[in-house]
């Protein structure tokens, strides 16, 4: 029952995700176990199913709208809507209708491209009012918790894959005018049941599943092939290769079926070789750490080599099966202003080396001059989590993070993934010279010559009434008191805020930083990419 539950399991998996088959070239015919040619790798006689991006989608509704929501929608996903709603309710009386023909509401769809990788990932979903409707704005609107399923399945029978909620963002800083009838729920979506990796033999054969089974487990620990039957053998990514999937999996499709002393010096010898002078320099690096650490001694001559493509990879490897060596290696690359594997070399280190001989080259290296080389040196601290980046979350919707030892005032800030605005060589002042605004004037930041504190001002929509609190020059404190929701505690006000959203936020830093207001650089990061 369980290998028929887990069988099921795979070949659900196979049938809904997009996959990528191993072994792609000419495919060797599959051999028994017992009689394997001694070239015979795990690709070359399985296919190895590793769950790629599902398209999926659905239809909410959005809410806090202010007047530019639409009373229309559709019968069909009136009825859906209504269904989905009321089996989310405790209690009832509940007028569902009331809530979608509310001006103040808009029904959308959602739709994104889900990681199926494992339970719990985050993942970007766009939100389109929908065509035949009357909605003007999503601007400022908050989506309700809704369900995802795979594209064109839509039904409310139809098994959920994700769930998604959240504040929708509009981009209004970029260089075209923004469409307010589509945003995103930056990092909103959610996946519900990650989906299994499975090496199936091309053959069903006992004996080669127990020996991949047997070899991979020995290699990288028991229970990194839970269950195995002669048609399927699921497969975990261990700890040490969480961040590196796609790596891992070239390792289990390049480990050989077949070893002897003689013919792994001789595959070591060749792949070494390869390493050093052949166009695909991927794949031996791939075929060396499938082998372990029996290659690094042949691997170490290549740290002299003379192209430095070959120094890093060999470096890498070397790190990667625990060798240090390549880590002197790898840290010479990272600093080497001149060099093209900056990034890829200091990526490698933090992934494999030491913590603290990490966080000390990612700290140097938040100070370089190139921005790329700074802002890769600031995601691998983070990681690391480094007490040179303080973090704290606004509002419950995204993250202030402020990186003390760069040498430079930059301000970054998201537009895809988790949201976060990052003060580099904080603390950042702002002068006392200021007044910006949001489009709409609802909000400003204004602070005249020789004030000593800045007003953060924020006008009551469809009132005459008008927040307004202090702060000081501090750009940590100004976004935290703009955008932080306020605290009351029995008529005590114990925490300020005026509850400003994430796009309104980095909206008016822009325009602090384009007025010279705050002498920073202000980097914005990409917009989603989902097709």
């Amino acid at each position: 029952m369980k290998n028929h539950k887990l069988r099921t399991t795979v070949a659900t998996a196979a049938a809904v995700i997009i996959v990528y088959i191993a072994g792609c070239g000419q495919q060797a015919q599959t051999q028994p176990a017992d009689k394997l040619d001694v070239g015979a790798t795990i690709g070359a006689l399985t296919d190895v199913f590793a769950p790629q991006a599902i398209p999926v989608e659905g239809y909410a509704i959005v809410g806090g709208l202010r007047g530019t929501g639409s009373a229309q929608c559709p019968p069909q996903i009136r009825a859906y809507l209504k269904q989905y709603i009321l089996t989310q309710l405790s209690a009832g009386g509940f007028d569902v209708d009331e809530l979608i023909d509310s001006d103040n509401t808009a029904v959308v769809r959602v739709h994104g491209l889900m990681p199926a990788a494992r339970k719990g990932k985050r993942f970007d979903v766009t939100v389109d009012a929908l065509a035949p409707t009357q909605t003007t704005s999503l601007q400022g609107g908050w989506l309700y918790k809704a369900t995802l399923k795979k594209a064109r399945t839509f039904g409310l029978s139809t098994r959920s894959l994700a769930t998604v909620q959240g504040p929708v963002f509009i981009d209004t800083i970029g260089p075209r005018q923004a469409d307010k009838k589509t945003g995103y729920i930056l990092s909103g979506g959610r996946v519900r049941d990650g989906y299994p990796m499975a090496i199936v033999p091309r053959e069903p054969d006992y004996m080669l599943a127990r020996r991949i089974s047997d070899l991979l487990d020995t290699r990288f620990g028991k229970g990194t092939t839970p269950a195995a039957s002669p048609d399927y053998i699921e497969l975990k990514v261990p700890t040490e290769y969480a961040e590196q999937r796609q790596r891992f999996i070239d390792i289990v499709k390049a480990m050989y079926l077949v070893s002897t002393p003689e013919l792994t010096a001789e595959r070591i010898a060749t792949f070494t070789r390869d390493l050093a002078v052949s166009q695909d320099k991927h794949s031996s690096e791939i075929a060396l750490e499938a082998i372990g650490r029996v290659s690094v001694g042949k691997l170490s001559a290549l740290l002299n080599s003379s192209n430095e493509e070959v120094r890093m990879r060999a470096a890498r490897c070397m790190l990667y099966l625990g060798d240090n060596r390549g880590q002197a290696m790898l840290r010479t690359i990272a600093m080497d202003k001149a060099s093209s594997y900056r990034i890829e070399a200091l990526k490698a280190i933090t992934a494999a080396a030491n913590r603290s001989d990490a966080a000390f080259v990612a700290r140097t290296l938040v100070r370089d001059d190139d921005f790329n080389v700074r802002f890769a040196a600031y995601e691998q601290l983070l990681k690391l989590d480094d007490v040179t980046i303080s973090q704290t979350v606004i509002a419950g919707n995204f993250y202030l993070e402020q990186v003390a030892q760069a040498n430079r005032k930059e301000i970054y800030v998201s537009r895809s993934g988790r949201p976060r605005i990052v003060l580099f060589d904080a603390p950042i002042y702002c002068r006392n010279d200021v007044f910006v605004e949001t489009d709409n004037g609802s909000i400003a930041i204004d602070a005249s010559p020789g004030q000593d504190r800045v007003s953060l001002i924020r006008k009551v929509p469809n009132q005459p009434r008008v927040v307004k609190l202090n702060s000081s020059f501090e750009l940590g404190e100004i976004i935290r008191k703009l955008a932080e929701e306020p605290l009351l505690k029995k008529g005590t006000l114990l925490r300020p805020g005026l509850n400003v959203s994430y796009a309104d936020t980095i909206a008016l830093i822009k325009q602090m930083c384009d007025t010279g207001a705050v002498d920073a650089e202000f980097r914005a990061g990409p917009l989603p990419k989902i097709e």
